[in-house]
């Protein structure tokens, strides 16, 4: 995380509660912070028990790019993520569960995503990513195709993982909807109103719905999971679902 302010209420609730925490501030879509924060952490000299990629963003009005010239997006929500795995791995206890957070929109099939403009992944290659561009014909809302092939990369990338490290546990999840997260944060003002006012109070009725806490629980279910699965990729109740056709063709593939 790279608010340190949301940090420190993070750290201060968990010791509230009689525990202890250490807080790393890291900025996901600038590789140079992600290898600080891996650093930090490493040196820290405390058992990982295991890794939950879940910050993101998504959602944006308007293409923003990072310090280094790439879709901030893209660069967030999954270069970030699999740049920090890479350097964790290796400080890793055999068994350890690494969990990277996908979602449903990256599947075009999907009803509800497709409902809300989704038009699922659209890579092309990992450049082609990294400069914002995206395979035609896909969503026409500002910021879906990247937050789309943002998640779809990391559900492929959470599989990779799976077959070549064995002696860890790699996982995707799907966290269901969950509107009045601030993933959306780049929205404009009705936007915003909609996802954090509006649409929590329709989610229990719709198919795929969460909450903040309930996607929590989940998160943390799979992630302390002692059954040794792999490769598996969990709905918003902890329950294995499939990928888009584009995914479950590339496992095979490889």
């Amino acid at each position: 995380m790279e608010d340190r302010r949301k940090l420190d209420e993070v750290q201060r609730s968990i010791e509230q509660k009689g525990q202890h925490a250490v807080s790393v501030v890291c900025d996901l879509s600038d590789p140079a912070s992600v290898a600080r924060a891996a650093a930090e952490i490493i040196a820290l000299h405390l058992p990982i028990a295991g890794l939950l990629n879940n910050a993101g963003i998504g959602g944006q009005m308007r293409p923003t790019k990072n310090a280094m010239g790439w879709d901030m997006t893209f660069a967030t929500n999954h270069l970030g993520p699999f740049g920090l795995t890479e350097a964790l791995v290796p400080h890793l206890p055999d068994g350890a569960n690494v969990v990277f957070v996908a979602s449903g929109v990256e599947d075009p099939e999907r009803k509800l995503a497709k409902a809300a403009g989704f038009r699922g992944g659209r890579y092309i290659s990992a450049e082609a990513s990294a400069r914002g561009e995206w395979k035609p014909g896909g969503a026409t809302r500002p910021g879906f195709d990247a937050y789309a092939t943002s998640k779809q990369a990391n559900l492929a990338t959470a599989m990779a993982f799976a077959r070549e490290t064995p002696r860890l546990r790699f996982n995707a999840l799907e966290p269901g909807f969950t509107p009045n997260t601030g993933l959306a944060r780049g929205t404009n003002v009705l936007v915003h109103f909609l996802l954090n006012c509006i649409l929590p109070l329709l989610a229990p009725f719709l198919k795929y719905w969460s909450t903040p806490k309930r996607a929590g629980r989940v998160a943390a279910k799979v992630l302390i999971d002692a059954s040794g699965q792999t490769g598996i990729y969990y709905d918003e109740g902890g329950h294995p679902m499939l990928g888009s056709a584009l995914d479950r063709e590339a496992m095979v593939r490889a």
